[in-house]
C-alpha cells in the first residue's frame, strides 16, 4: 500500500531564524552575566574580596570560564548597587567603607528603619514573618557558626519591612545604606549573633503586637547597639 508523502516542513524565514538566534545568544549572555555576578558579589560579601582590593578582569573571566564582557556587565551592576567603585583605566575596585562612614550610615540608618517600621505595620506577610523567625531559630541553635546565614538573616528582618514601608524611595535610600555598612569590615562578627537575633526577635515581636512605639524602640535600640559595638572595636 502507498503511503501519502509527509508533508513539507514549513519554509522559514531567514529574519525568523535570525530573530531566534539572536534570542538564544542574548540569553546565554544573560545567563554569563548572571553568573559573574553572583559570583563576585558572594567573593565580596565572603570578603574573599576584600575593601580597596583591585579586580583583576583577565584572572576572574579565566577563573569563571567566560569572557570578560558578560564579566564587565557584572561588574557594572555592582557598581549601580554601590559594591565596587570605577577607578582609573576604566578597571573596577571593591569599595572600601571606613569606620567613619559606617557609624555615620547606621545613625542615618536608626533614623529611616524607625520610620520604615512603623510605616510597615499591619503590611507584613506572615509567611514572611514565619520564615524570619524559622531562620533565626535556625542560626541561635546551629552547633558551628556560619556568616552567610548571619547575614541571610539579618536580610530577612531589614529587607521584610523596608520593603513592606510603601515608600520605595525611603527603601532604595535603606537598601543602599545596608550595602554601605555591610561592607564595613567587623573581624569579630561572630559576638554579634547573640545581641543581634535577641534584638532582630523583639522587632519581629513588635510588629505582631502592632504597637508604633514598640517598633520603634527595638529598630533604633537595635541600630544604636551595633554603634556602641563598632565603638568599642575601634577604641579597644
Amino acid at each position: 500500500m502507498d503511503t501519502p508523502d509527509s508533508p513539507p516542513l514549513p519554509d522559514v524565514a531567514p529574519e525568523a531564524e535570525d530573530d531566534a538566534m539572536a534570542a538564544r545568544a542574548s540569553k546565554s549572555a544573560y545567563n554569563l552575566s548572571q553568573l559573574a555576578y553572583r559570583s563576585v558579589s558572594e567573593a565580596i560579601h565572603a570578603r574573599r574580596l576584600k575593601g580597596g582590593e583591585m579586580i583583576v578582569e583577565a584572572k576572574l573571566s579565566e577563573l569563571l570560564g567566560i569572557s570578560r564582557t558578560p564579566l564587565r556587565e557584572a561588574l557594572q551592576r555592582l557598581e549601580g548597587e554601590g559594591l565596587v567603585v570605577k577607578v582609573a583605566n576604566r578597571s573596577f575596585m571593591v569599595r572600601h567603607v571606613d569606620f567613619t562612614e559606617y557609624f555615620q550610615s547606621l545613625k542615618v540608618r536608626e533614623i529611616l528603619e524607625a520610620e520604615a517600621g512603623v510605616l510597615a505595620i499591619g503590611k507584613l506577610p506572615l509567611a514572611a514573618m514565619g520564615r524570619a523567625r524559622r531562620e533565626l531559630h535556625d542560626l541561635m541553635n546551629a552547633t558551628t557558626y556560619h556568616t552567610d546565614a548571619h547575614w541571610r538573616s539579618d536580610d530577612s528582618v531589614h529587607e521584610l519591612f523596608a520593603s513592606c514601608c510603601g515608600n520605595p524611595v525611603m527603601a532604595g535610600m535603606i537598601k543602599s545604606l545596608r550595602v554601605t555598612t555591610r561592607l564595613f569590615e567587623i573581624s569579630s562578627l561572630k559576638q554579634r549573633l547573640k545581641p543581634d537575633s535577641d534584638e532582630h526577635l523583639e522587632i519581629l515581636d513588635s510588629f505582631e503586637a502592632g504597637d508604633p512605639r514598640r517598633v520603634r524602640k527595638a529598630i533604633q535600640g537595635h541600630l544604636r547597639s551595633l554603634q556602641k559595638f563598632a565603638l568599642e572595636i575601634v577604641t579597644h
